[in-house]
């Protein structure tokens, strides 16, 4: 596997969780990652990314305020801060990431991605 996904929980209302993306055999630095989330029945969704070369950041704005990314390339890893976690942020969370340099409308679109996680599981419930 080139990007493996971790961090995912059952939390409730209000906690947060931290979830990890670790790639292995890319060199990460130069790869815009995404994040995306699928609810049971619903269509994989946006939630933010990191562009490689400048580390610009773009959030989905169910999540503006509460989630944010981060990476450290010497561990190949980018972080998803999930904080005041809802009921409706429940869902499989995966990560993705491409080579390739996009404006940042074009990073929403799933298929733009060349590699994906295998996703992991986030539950908000009390």
């Amino acid at each position: 596997d080139q990007l493996q996904a971790s961090g995912g929980g059952l939390v409730q209302p209000g906690g947060s969780l931290r979830l990890s993306c670790t790639a292995s055999g890319l060199t990460f630095s130069a790869y815009s990652v995404g994040w995306f989330r699928q609810a049971p029945g619903k269509e994989r969704v946006f939630v933010a990314k990191i562009r490689g070369p400048d580390r610009h950041i773009s959030y989905a704005e169910s999540v503006k305020g509460r989630f944010s990314l981060s990476r450290d390339n010497a561990k190949n890893t980018v972080f998803l801060q999930m904080n005041s976690l809802k009921p409706e942020d429940t869902a499989v969370y995966y990560c993705a990431a491409t080579r390739t340099s996009y404006n940042t409308g074009s990073y929403y679109n799933p298929n733009i991605y060349d590699y994906w996680g295998q996703g992991t599981q986030v539950t908000v419930s009390s």
